[in-house]
C-alpha cells in the first residue's frame, strides 16, 4: 500500500510542484535561522567579554595598584 500511495503522489504535478515550492521556501528559512544563530553567537561573545572586562577591572583591589 505504501508503494501505492507514493505512485500516486509522484504522478500529480501539482503535488511535485507544491513540494519543491515547500522545499525551496524551508531551506530559505533555515539558511535565515543559521545567520540568526551566527549573529546571536557573535553577540554573546562580545557580551561575554565586556562583562569578564568588567570583572576582572571590580576585582581590582584600588590598594593594590601603583600611586
Amino acid at each position: 500500500m505504501a508503494k501505492a500511495l507514493i505512485g500516486h503522489l509522484a504522478g500529480d504535478p501539482r503535488t511535485t510542484a507544491r513540494l519543491a515550492s515547500d522545499n525551496r521556501r524551508l531551506r530559505a528559512r533555515v539558511t535565515e535561522l543559521e545567520t540568526l544563530v551566527l549573529r546571536l553567537q557573535a553577540e554573546n561573545d562580545q557580551l561575554e567579554a565586556r562583562l569578564q572586562g568588567a570583572r576582572t577591572a571590580a576585582a581590582l583591589d584600588p590598594e593594590m595598584l601603583p600611586a
